[in-house]
């Protein structure tokens, strides 16, 4: 789902009923790393906040990617990590951990906040920061 928007607040209101959700786990990724800065990140198919960033190598958006990316999509929430050590992902290395998710390559996506376990979200986004040398 695209979101056609130029702010985090609009976003944030383009979640409709998931707007607590999003703004739960956007206060749990700036709390596990301030040090990340936090903006829009906007490409011809997706808008998110996005937290730090990584050389873009992504077809969609040369220049940068997020190191962390938050966004709202048709039927659940996606955080996007761009992450890996040793050819595990964060997503993938988290896997089992993180509570009721369903984790691709570098994408978990879940339906609620409380569907993950915070602790464990936190570890991952700290993770992320580490193994990306953000």
């Amino acid at each position: 789902m695209k979101i056609d928007t130029d702010t985090i607040d609009g976003l944030f209101a383009a979640a409709g009923d998931r707007e607590a959700d999003l703004r739960e786990i956007d206060r749990l990724v700036t709390e596990a790393a301030p040090e990340l800065d936090r903006r829009l990140f906007r490409s011809p198919s997706i808008t998110m906040i996005g937290y730090g960033e990584v050389p873009g190598d992504h077809a969609t958006e040369p220049g940068w990617w997020p190191v962390v990316g938050l966004t709202v999509q048709k039927r659940h929430l996606a955080l996007y990590v761009s992450a890996e050590r040793d050819g595990v992902t964060i997503a993938e290395h988290y896997r089992d951990r993180l509570g009721r998710t369903s984790n691709g390559k570098s994408c978990i996506r879940f339906s609620r906040a409380a569907n993950v376990d915070a602790e464990q979200l936190t570890a991952a986004v700290r993770d992320a920061v580490a193994w990306s040398g953000a």
